[in-house]
């Protein structure tokens, strides 16, 4: 910090350090740019970068509670007042989307001390007895619906909300305090979701203490509805995963209401033994039956999600355990696509898988024959008996035939009949009856799903968001071939988003800012969707990557934007489908302007003992070759008992003399073939050696000098000479002063390294409140950053 100018910041790209920014006084504008090329001409530039964009070039922010913990259990996206709304244990925060470290508000919302005494003599634990905000809910242009366990007594209450940083405008309405009943559940780790449709919300729960009585609920102005109680066919064991509105048609009237949940299935013999994923439906508008099916559903049905592979004989292996659901809005409301993660419910086999569904064939099971079987101890049959009319679940509506005006005019015989057939008999299959990723090396768990829809040059990609349980989002595209009828998986990058392994509990995307909020029981992370420079400048790089987010415009690698956006912007290089950077990137990467620095090693080998030549591509999907040249002519190292490749590189288990030369490491990907590195190995006669080291345990060891300090650093004696420098004979003297480096490298700043490790303390603390920049450990190993 100058006194009489303002602060001077060194701007580094993980460990290289690119330039300075000097910030004057009072000033949120930068007045000199740096560029730390050569310390003998340093070219400076006038600039006027703004604060702002300084901020762009990080690309995550975390927010943490004051204790450390966050404990959210539910997060709510407000894109119209720009906020994002978390509730936690007896608090709700409201940030701000564009940056959620900026200030916050808050609302602290705990249970009374009658609640908590009460909750105390049921038995609970005190940590039980706390208001975990389980519900967050737009439910109209000036307030939130938030609902709480309140001490196992659900409680809601209406949060008055505002733009920005409008004063007053995150408040809750104390004279408005609900029972949550209906609403909340008991449990603060018990399994709900909820949606809000016109002012009404819409509920899948277990309204009762001891979770007996699970429930789809319907609560808002209108008389609540409810599924029936106790009815197993209905409903039996769920454990509830999202809900949304889908309308069918541009008649209002016919809107519905989807729920993802599994639930347990009876067998013939009565026994629970499977867990099957449902998706159900009722009618928005559903008011219940007039003498019968009063306050009941009379529009509910259900059928099965299938996600499986084929396997051998016949027999699929299935996905039945619905992890998280994720609902793709388009351009046409009415046809989502529906993303579900599944696990296995097997305790030999773990496994995760990915699927999609149409919404033409989940309406098409809807309207399918109805499974009927006569008892219990019976299989599931088709239903060939009359159906009567209206059909049974059809909404009340002009489409329908608007002979009714409500669903309590419906006949007697519709409600019997959707109530003794709630099921469908056809399960709704896949998009290409197969799941799009798959994921069975059961190395970590799959926890959470996000999606986004993404244009690129050829074509649109469902770009992949999948937390885990070790605080990494996994970003994925998939790729479905056609005439192979496979699916291509690629994986564009690994975001680590805690420092911390904790599991990812939940994500939201904003498709407006580009930006995912990321939630586990440490804090919310914002992190955005691309950062296209993490991939280098070259063209190849880029187009290696895949990344439908990024292409090369001629310089770098950055944001891609289709065509009638930004039409200044220079020629794009970008192929997702295939990856092709030969045809992409051709003659461009000849020039001397995009040539990629080739990186040179030096390896030291004694003669009859093992080696390690070290290359590592730039990307995990590319192939490794090595060659080892003979003037201009390279012929390629086969592998046999004495050397072996492996991922590392070339493993040389006992070197010859005859192995000494020039190695080169290529990497080939989608046909493009680039060198990575070019290792010289130097063979050291094993005899000599020997004898040299033979000779140092003669002397007198206390006399020795040791290896570090150096002679190149001051405090070294100079007249001392060090031990290795008796292997110079072996090498010769025209590579001394690279070969001192080398072993400086080796035992001196090792040496430090081990010193300064070892005077650490034992283990790292995570500073709480500490905002972390997020690593992105993409594929590729880029340049430039």
């Amino acid at each position: 910090e100058f006194e009489d100018q303002g602060k001077l910041y060194l701007i580094c790209f993980r460990e290289t350090c690119k330039y300075l920014l000097l910030l004057p006084k009072g000033s949120t504008k930068w007045k000199k740019k740096i560029f730390l090329q050569n310390k003998k001409n340093l070219d400076i530039f006038i600039l006027f970068k703004s604060l702002k964009e300084l901020w762009e070039l990080n690309r995550t922010w975390v927010f943490q509670a004051g204790e450390g913990r966050l404990q959210h259990y539910s997060m709510l996206l407000d894109e119209t007042q720009e906020r994002l709304i978390i509730g936690g244990k007896d608090i709700l925060y409201s940030l701000n989307l564009e940056r959620i470290t900026a200030p916050h508000k808050e609302i602290h919302w705990v249970s009374s001390e009658e609640q908590v005494g009460d909750c105390l003599m049921q038995g609970r634990e005190k940590p039980e007895c706390a208001n975990y905000i389980k519900l967050v809910q737009h439910y109209n242009s000036t307030h939130l619906l938030a609902c709480g366990t309140g001490a196992f007594s659900p409680v809601c209450a209406y949060i008055r909300v505002g733009r920005g940083t409008e004063e007053g405008g995150f408040r809750l309405e104390s004279d408005h305090i609900e029972s949550g009943r209906g609403r909340c559940p008991f449990h603060p780790n018990s399994p709900s979701a909820s949606t809000v449709h016109r002012g009404e919300l819409f509920v899948g729960l277990y309204t009762d203490y001891w979770e007996n009585d699970a429930a789809l609920y319907r609560l808002g102005n209108r008389s609540f509805i409810r599924t029936e109680v106790g009815d197993r066919q209905q409903l039996n064991e769920p454990k509830f995963v999202g809900s949304a509105v889908i309308p069918d048609n541009d008649d209002l009237a016919d809107d519905k209401v989807y729920y993802f949940f599994t639930e347990r299935v009876t067998n013939m013999e009565g026994g629970n033994k499977a867990v099957y994923t449902r998706v159900a439906r009722v009618c928005a508008n559903d008011q219940g039956g007039q003498r019968m099916l009063v306050n009941r559903w009379s529009s509910f049905l259900k059928t099965r999600l299938i996600c499986s592979v084929a396997g051998p004989n016949g027999i699929d292996t299935h996905f039945d355990e619905l992890e998280d659901v994720f609902v793709l809005r388009k351009k046409d409301e009415k046809n989502p696509e529906i993303f579900g993660l599944f696990s296995t419910t097997s305790a030999v086999f773990k496994g995760y898988a990915v699927c999609m569904y149409n919404m033409e064939d989940i309406r098409a099971a809807f309207n399918g024959p109805f499974a009927h079987r006569e008892r219990t101890d019976h299989h599931w049959k088709v239903y060939d008996g009359r159906v009567p009319y209206p059909r049974p679940g059809s909404c009340v509506s002009k489409i329908n035939g608007g002979q009714f005006s409500s669903s309590k005019e419906y006949p007697d015989e519709v409600l019997r009949f959707v109530r003794s057939h709630p099921l469908m008999f056809q399960a709704v299959q896949p998009v290409h009856r197969r799941p799009i990723l798959l994921d069975t090396e059961g190395g970590r768990k799959l926890t959470q799903l996000a999606v986004d829809r993404v244009e690129a040059e050829d074509g649109h990609y469902n770009v992949l968001f999948i937390g885990t349980d070790d605080s990494v989002v996994l970003k994925m595209i998939t790729i479905y071939n056609k005439e192979a009828d496979t699916v291509e998986e690629v994986l564009l990058e690994e975001l680590q988003v805690f420092k911390v392994p904790v599991p990812i509990t939940e994500i939201l995307i904003s498709t407006k800012r580009q930006q995912l909020y990321v939630g586990s029981e440490l804090g919310v992370t914002q992190i955005r969707v691309h950062q296209c420079g993490l991939y280098g400048s070259a063209c190849a790089d880029c187009c290696l990557a895949r990344d439908p987010y990024c292409a090369w415009d001629g310089l770098t690698c950055s944001r891609y934007y289709p065509a009638g956006q930004y039409t200044k912007r220079r020629f794009r290089r970008q192929d997702i489908r295939h990856g092709n950077a030969v045809q992409q990137c051709n003659g461009l990467q000849l020039s001397g302007m995009f040539l990629q620095d080739i990186s040179e090693k030096l390896v030291y080998g004694v003669e009859n003992n093992s080696t390690l030549l070290e290359c590592r591509p730039r990307s995990l999907q590319a192939s490794v070759t090595w060659y080892i040249q003979h003037g201009v002519d390279m012929e390629e190292v086969k592998g046999d008992d004495r050397v072996i490749q492996i991922p590392h590189g070339l493993l040389l288990l006992k070197i010859a003399k005859g192995d000494a030369g020039v190695y080169v490491c290529q990497s080939t990907e989608h046909g493009f073939v680039q060198t990575v590195v070019r290792v010289t190995l130097d063979v050291l006669d094993e005899g000599k050696v020997e004898a040299l080291l033979h000779k140092g345990e003669e002397g007198d060891s206390a006399h020795r000098p040791p290896p570090c300090p150096f002679p190149s650093l001051p405090s070294a004696p100079s007249s001392s000479k060090l031990w290795y420098k008796d292997f110079m004979q072996l090498i010769g003297y025209n590579n001394f002063q690279r070969v001192e480096q080398y072993c400086e490298k080796v035992w001196c700043v090792s040496d430090r390294k081990r010193k300064k490790l070892k005077g650490m303390a034992p283990k790292w603390r995570y500073t709480p409140g500490a905002e972390q920049q997020g690593r992105a450990r993409a594929p590729r190993h880029t340049q430039g950053q």
